[in-house]
């Protein structure tokens, strides 16, 4: 679980190690990824958010919580028709994946309970026996959920965009490129909070940076 301190060594140890990322970290405000409660409803909204823009991703998401009050669960998304749930702006695909979690999450096939104190890996597993969810919906669980500090999410479109836009790739690179940009510049063992930056980077206007 991130904390503060983690923060500060993971800054100094990027800012240390790689000049690209130290000219991003000095431009952008601090690093702030914190572990959040609602398991189940940040991997709901980590499925809403698969293959959408940010801007997207949230009009949907505020649609969708908006529904139900804020007061998301399995037993409510089961009982709730795939027209509704469509109308609230979420594909036939989508529709699938959700009713699938909360499915397995009441039958106990997938289990969130004391997740936090389970490997990686082994997270990996659990959540990629629903449908739809894959390494990269686990990926944002693990960083954003948990707050785990040194994940390196290979297959994300932001990660690779940064780093093609920020070291230097004529096109988008792939994930092994992308794992060994980490590996060039000992991100480790803040590949989170280097991951964080990338993204926030895309944010800044390219003469900025």
């Amino acid at each position: 679980m991130i904390k503060e301190i983690d923060i500060n060594n993971g800054i100094k140890h990027l800012s240390k190690n790689d000049k690209v990322l130290r000219t991003i970290i000095k431009k952008i405000p601090k690093c702030n990824l914190r572990p959040r409660r609602k398991y189940f409803n940040n991997i709901v909204n980590s499925i809403i958010g698969q293959q959408l823009s940010v801007a997207s991703a949230k009009a949907i998401r505020d649609k969708f919580n908006n529904h139900f009050k804020n007061q998301i669960s399995a037993e409510k998304i089961i009982v709730t028709e795939d027209i509704i749930l469509r109308q609230l702006g979420l594909s036939n695909a989508k529709v699938k994946y959700i009713k699938d979690l909360s499915s397995k999450i009441l039958s106990r096939e997938v289990s969130l309970k004391n997740i936090s104190s389970k490997t990686d890996q082994e997270i990996i597993e659990e959540l990629t026996k629903v449908k739809g969810i894959g390494v990269w919906t686990t990926h944002m669980f693990l960083m954003f959920t948990l707050g785990r500090i040194n994940i390196l999410p290979t297959g994300d479109l932001g990660i690779k965009k940064s780093v093609m836009l920020n070291y230097g790739f004529k096109k988008m690179p792939s994930e092994e490129q992308v794992a060994k940009i980490s590996k060039k510049y000992n991100w480790e063992p803040y590949n989170s909070i280097a991951s964080w930056y990338l993204w926030r980077a895309l944010d800044m206007k390219p003469e900025t940076l």
